[in-house]
């Protein structure tokens, strides 16, 4: 195994059979020779070569012509697989028709084949990840929709805080997710552009004539329409801003997985018991302690994620290159983005499945709420209290209240109950409601709806 998406044995976990695909030679392969098959056509189009080239060219363009072991020697002897491609391709157009081979790829340049196929790659993996985006925020807006109002302990510095909604939880993970499909829509515009300028970016190739002043640029126009990219304003051979900008959508996406991964383990907790992962018969079981059904899709996407971000950084490291054509930098890109495009669609895949399957249980979420004897409203008792006693009366009372539940085991409600101040000021009934934790969970709910209200 090279990588995991190689792996028969990780491939279904710390990848997906469809970007593994995207990333294999074979389909790398085919989109170089796409490139070159819509670049005949175009230059077929504006006179630049003859059209009967241009039909035998497009005609051999397909992967099932070429020799993969060739291929591979080539490379090895090259540096680059393009050339290799390319030799092929002219060798079987010419075995037709001698000399016609000589018209493809007129004007290109290895790196023009492989930027351009590498966004094609991105292009696909993008679809991929919008794909299981869109799942994930449907199974999202349908949780949170459900548990908007299922009270649950916020956590500060891993301690009870005050309560909130477990529906309030997800849809701060919702609104997040939302923020990455507007991220996502902005990096096509800038990502998904042509690269056709030649050897240093100048289009010298394609000089202009009589007849066609912009023959160059048109054909470059031609060939990104189709494409389907975008037309670039100027060479960006060593300009790589927009593919480390993929990694950092990339490392944004993934973390944010992870982030919410990390409170799943944590709510999993035997002593929280707050929620579960899917169940399956023997997932995440131990091979020694039976009763343990451990987190396993979460230590997934937390692994996942923390490659996604180290090798994204690598792609920072590929924007430092020298002059027009670099002498290496580049070549970080073609190690490093298939495993952060794979990672990250399973990684997506992954919290998908978690977010969907997730057993929510709201016994145990209530059952904290109760373990610090109504301590988790103290904030909300202080507040009612203070509108007639005064806040800093309010305050001392109720911390000396909380520090005698603890020590006591004893609910806040009893002892508060025994300050004469408190009966002259509130009922009994008051006083449980506002030991009520169901009843402290602000705009909770609103700010639910409103973040369900933009899906």
């Amino acid at each position: 195994m090279s990588s995991v998406q190689d792996s028969i044995i990780f491939g279904n976990i710390l990848s997906t059979p469809e970007s593994a695909e995207i990333w294999s030679d074979h389909t790398r392969t085919q989109y170089y020779l796409q490139f070159e098959a819509e670049l005949a056509t175009a230059q077929a189009q504006l006179g630049i070569i003859p059209a009967s080239a241009a039909k035998l060219i497009v005609k051999h363009c397909d992967v099932k012509y070429i020799d993969f072991a060739e291929l591979k020697k080539e490379t090895e002897l090259v540096g680059y697989p393009v050339l290799g491609v390319v030799k092929q391709l002219v060798k079987k157009v010419n075995d037709v028709e001698a000399g016609t081979g000589e018209w493809a790829h007129w004007g290109a340049t290895t790196q023009d084949v492989t930027d351009t196929a590498t966004v094609l790659q991105l292009r696909d993996t993008l679809e991929l990840i919008e794909v299981s985006l869109a799942k994930a925020i449907s199974a999202l807006k349908s949780l949170a929709s459900k548990h908007k109002a299922t009270p649950m302990p916020a956590r500060s510095n891993l301690q009870q805080a005050v309560p909130t909604s477990f529906g309030f939880k997800l849809a701060r993970l919702l609104a997040t997710l939302l923020r990455h499909r507007q991220r996502l829509e902005t990096l096509r515009t800038t990502l998904l552009t042509l690269e056709f300028s030649g050897a240093a970016g100048t289009l010298a190739t394609l000089p202009p004539t009589t007849s066609s002043p912009a023959l160059g640029l048109d054909c470059q126009a031609l060939l990104a329409s189709n494409l389907k990219l975008k037309s670039p304003l100027i060479a960006w051979h060593t300009e790589r801003d927009t593919i480390a900008e993929y990694g950092a959508f990339c490392a944004l996406l993934t973390s944010t997985c992870a982030k919410f991964a990390l409170d799943v383990k944590l709510m999993m907790q035997t002593e929280v018991g707050e929620v579960s992962e899917p169940y399956v018969p023997h997932r995440g079981s131990s091979s020694t302690m039976p009763q343990k059904r451990n987190p396993i899709s979460c230590a997934y996407v937390t692994a996942m994620n923390a490659t996604v971000r180290q090798l994204s950084a690598s792609l920072y490291e590929a924007m430092v290159e020298d002059h027009e054509r670099s002498t290496g930098p580049w070549e970080i890109e073609w190690i490093v983005l298939p495993q952060i495009s794979t990672l990250t669609h399973a990684t997506i895949v992954k919290t998908e499945e978690l977010v969907r399957g997730l057993e929510v249980h709201e016994d145990a979420m209530r059952k904290n709420l109760d373990i610090t004897q109504g301590a988790i409203v103290s904030e909300a008792v202080m507040m009612g209290l203070a509108k007639k006693l005064g806040r800093q009366y309010a305050h001392d009372l109720v911390y000396k209240v909380c520090q005698q539940a603890a020590e006591q085991h004893r609910p806040i409600i009893e002892l508060l109950w025994k300050d004469e101040e408190v009966k002259k000021t509130v009922s009994r009934e008051e006083l449980k409601g506002l030991c009520d934790p169901a009843n402290y969970l602000g705009y909770s709910e609103t700010m639910v709806d409103r973040v369900l209200e933009t899906c």
